[in-house]
């Protein structure tokens, strides 16, 4: 579904990302962990069409996209949810969604979501400012659902959210992969985003420092000591 092959990304002077590799097969959970500034949402940013990388190759579904535009993704079927959720505070909820379809026009994935998230059917016309942090990254999945996406990428989902809404957060996202669709997680939570993952990447200082299935990734002692806490 998706490969991504010795990617580097820099701003400036700085590399933010040097060679890292990566697959996600159909259907499949993948996750890549580290602390902050490990390059995570830059290898993300970079697949999805947000910043455009300085070497390396992305390939979705067989084709290569590195050099393609976010729009163009996501009429392909590849989805991004930001991090810090990056909903439209101003406009309602309902015209959120709609504007997540802009180019399907399809009703009936607004009506699936609101069936997903009844807060935000009872809530349609609020603005989405209004919303708490955790409705807000509920919209923010939401509107990324309303694309069809095939592929959807999940950056720093459970940020700033209480412990009990990172449980319904990864409820959620447990649902999606059910339903057939790639999910790639992007989480600084490594142990919560192993436990849900297939497979795992471990990224320090811009390159993966371990990875593997992420069961083992969880039983390493020294991925732990070093990468998880103790």
């Amino acid at each position: 579904m998706l490969s991504v092959q010795d990617l580097v990304v820099t701003y400036g002077r700085v590399e933010a990302v040097r060679g890292v590799s990566f697959d996600a097969q159909p259907g499949s959970l993948i996750t890549l962990v580290g602390a902050n500034g490990a390059g995570k949402s830059s290898v993300i940013n970079a697949v999805s069409g947000i910043i455009r990388p300085r070497s390396g190759t992305i390939l979705f579904e067989g084709q290569d996209i590195t050099r393609w535009p976010a729009h163009k993704l996501v009429a392909q079927g590849l989805v991004q949810v930001p991090e810090g959720r990056q909903v439209l505070g101003t406009l309602t909820i309902h015209e959120n969604l709609q504007l997540g379809g802009w180019h399907t026009g399809d009703s009936a994935a607004i009506s699936e979501v609101y069936d997903r998230f009844p807060v935000l059917a009872e809530r349609r016309e609020l603005p989405a400012g209004a919303l708490s942090g955790g409705e807000q990254q509920m919209l923010a999945i939401g509107r990324a659902l309303v694309a069809r996406p095939r592929l959807i990428l999940l950056d720093e989902p459970s940020m700033g959210l209480a412990p009990k809404i990172v449980d319904e957060v990864f409820s959620v996202i447990q649902e999606i992969r059910a339903s057939g669709t790639t999910v790639v997680l992007i989480e600084q939570n490594a142990r919560r985003a192993l436990r849900a993952a297939d497979h795992g990447y471990v990224l320090a200082s811009g390159e993966i420092a371990h990875q593997g299935p992420a069961a083992e990734l969880l039983a390493d002692d020294r991925v732990v000591q070093a990468y998880l806490g103790v």
